[in-house]
Parts: structure tokens; C-alpha cells; sequence
């Protein structure tokens, strides 16, 4: 980036260039094109011939013009030079420095695609704030983009293994791919399930064809962000008030009301226990919305007696610090 004493040389050179211009035409009577000719191949010093003869004082003018004129051009060369290598410098120790810190990522996500879904599926993960995300995009225009907000990226095609590796695909435990081509999802998920065969993948889908190749592909979820919309756009109609309860305990920032999912394991402090034994409702003041029970099977609003069990999953609502605390009783009690 130019700096002022840049600028201020650049602006030397320019009155040098003036001076010399006039200089010739008053001196030698030459036309403002040949002067300014002159001038030009004397400070460059590309060894032309006069353009016209000089007498004595067009001589000494001349050594004038060499004297200031080829020592600024000089500094000017070697600044812009600088400025040009040592940019370039920069954006290689940058995506380095960018590449390196993706190799140490463990348990992140994948996102491939930075369209209009890609953009906010990457936003509310990184809200939550304990989730690293790695974006896999090959636009330029976008990759700029990325760049400019200091999101950690790949620059490439996401259907190579090459990408899915640079972006720690062996160690990441989530994998969102939102690209417009179908087919493009579907190759997609065969290799990251080819390369990880534990993680979770969540594809978009157009059509309900797709979505069946999708699963056959090893995705986990598939979604259609049409039918999404057009389901949302009919409940707000039918349903407006519990549209907005949705809203807001759920995307309004100004309040600490969120959905957890807490999983139960073996020897924790919630292994064994009922509802009512667990506290949670009166130690924690949450509500649990739901428990995935280990065979699949989806208890709804669980009776107080429901025994929980190592393997089950918790939905519950309230405060994000006591989903924080529930979160730390259904992990193991280890002995002292």
C-alpha cells in the first residue's frame, strides 16, 4: 500500500517531469512533444538518441534533470517493487498461517458452498460459538469474500478428495453441503462418507428423487429448503402465534432461551434416574421438550416417571448456561 513519503516522491518525479518539459522549450525552442519526449527517455535512461541538439545550457540542464530525476525514479522502482513482493509475501504466509490452523482443527464442521444457504447455515453455527467451521468454495468473488471476514477456507473444488483432506475431513464431526447441482450433493456425500465414515452429513436436495440418492449416498439428513420455506410460509399463516413464539425464543438474540441437545452417558449423574429424580426441571428450571430414546423411538413431552438411560438424547428448553450445566450432568462421574 502506498505510503505519504511514496506519495511524495511520485509527486517529485511529476514537477521533475514538468520542469524538464518546459525546460527544453525554453532552452532549446523545442515543441512541447519533443520536450517532453526528452524528458522521459533522459530520466528512464533507455539510451536514445537526442531528439534534438543541445548547446551548452541544454547540456547542464540535462545533467539537472539526471541528477534529481533518476535517483527518484529509482526509489520509486525499488518502493513499488517492495510493496509488489512484499505483498505477495503476505498472502502466502497468510494462507499458510490459515492452512495450519485448519490442520489443527478437530470436531469442526465442513461446509461446502458459500451461496445464500451456505452464508447462514455458517452464521448460526458460528453464533453458537463452540464450533469451528471450514468452507469449501471455489468462486473468486466469494473467496475474496471469505477472506475479507476472516473465515477459515479452501479454495477448490469440493468434489475432490484433495479439498475434503485440506479441510479435515478425517477429524471433522459434521459435513454441510448446500451446493445448487444435485448431483454435485450427491458426489459430494459419497466422498466425504468414503473418507469419515462416522460424520454426520447434512445435504440440500431439490427434489425427492434426489433426496433418495442422497441417503443412498450415506447422508444422515436430507433437506429441501423449498419445501422448508413453503411448510414455515403455511404455519405462520395457519399458526401465527406459535410462529412467533418459535421466533422469538429461538433467533431473538436479546433473550438467553435456547433448544439443547444432551446426551446421556453411561455412569453420569442423569444414567438411571426418572425425570423427577433427575432435578432438572427444579434445579435447572428447563424444560425437556422431548428424549430420544437409544432405539430411535421419540418420547414427547416425557411423564415425570420416564427412566433415563445411557444412550438417550435430551431436547430441552431454557437458559443457555443451564443447558451448559445439564450438558455437564450427562457426561460420566469419574471417581475420585
Amino acid at each position: 500500500m502506498l505510503q505519504k513519503r511514496h506519495i511524495t516522491a511520485l509527486l517529485f518525479l511529476l514537477t521533475i517531469v514538468l520542469i524538464g518539459t518546459w525546460g527544453y522549450v525554453f532552452i532549446e525552442h523545442a515543441n512541447v512533444l519533443d520536450a517532453f519526449y526528452m524528458t522521459i527517455i533522459t530520466l528512464t535512461t533507455v539510451g536514445f538518441k537526442e531528439v534534438f541538439p543541445l548547446d551548452d545550457w541544454g547540456r547542464i540542464f540535462t545533467i539537472f534533470i539526471i541528477f534529481f530525476g533518476m535517483g527518484t525514479v529509482l526509489y520509486l522502482a525499488g518502493s513499488l517493487t517492495q510493496i509488489i513482493i512484499e505483498g505477495e509475501l503476505r498472502k502466502i504466509l497468510g494462507r499458510r498461517k490459515l492452512e495450519n490452523k485448519i490442520k489443527s482443527l478437530r470436531n469442526h464442521i465442513i461446509i461446502c458452498g458459500y451461496g445464500r444457504i451456505g452464508e447462514v447455515v455458517c452464521q448460526e453455527i458460528l453464533a453458537q460459538g463452540d464450533t469451528d467451521v471450514v468452507i469449501i468454495e471455489n468462486d473468486p468473488k466469494v473467496l475474496t469474500k471469505l477472506e475479507e471476514a476472516g473465515y477459515l477456507y479452501i479454495p477448490g473444488d469440493a468434489t475432490e478428495d484433495s479439498c475434503m483432506m485440506r479441510a479435515g475431513i478425517k477429524w471433522a464431526r459434521g459435513l454441510v453441503t448446500v451446493l445448487n447441482s444435485d448431483a454435485n450433493n450427491v458426489y459430494i456425500t459419497l466422498t466425504a462418507r468414503n473418507l469419515n465414515e462416522d460424520i454426520f452429513i447434512v445435504a440440500r436436495s431439490s427434489s425427492p428423487i434426489s433426496e433418495r440418492k442422497l441417503i443412498q449416498a450415506g447422508a444422515n439428513k436430507v433437506i429441501s429448503p423449498h419445501y422448508l420455506g413453503g411448510k414455515r410460509m403455511a404455519q405462520i399463516l395457519l399458526r401465527p402465534t406459535v410462529a412467533e413464539f418459535i421466533d422469538f425464543a429461538l433467533h431473538d438474540p436479546s433473550i438467553e432461551l435456547s433448544l439443547g441437545e444432551i446426551p446421556v452417558r453411561e455412569n453420569s449423574e442423569l444414567d438411571g434416574v426418572t425425570l423427577l429424580e433427575s432435578g432438572i426441571r427444579q434445579n435447572l428450571d428447563l424444560i425437556i421438550v422431548a428424549i430420544k430414546k437409544v432405539s430411535g423411538e421419540m418420547l414427547f413431552n416425557p411423564k415425570s416417571e420416564t427412566v433415563i438411560e445411557a444412550g438417550d438424547t435430551l431436547i430441552a428448553l431454557g437458559n443457555k448456561k443451564n443447558l451448559g450445566k445439564l450438558e455437564q450432568l450427562g457426561n460420566p462421574v469419574h471417581a475420585e
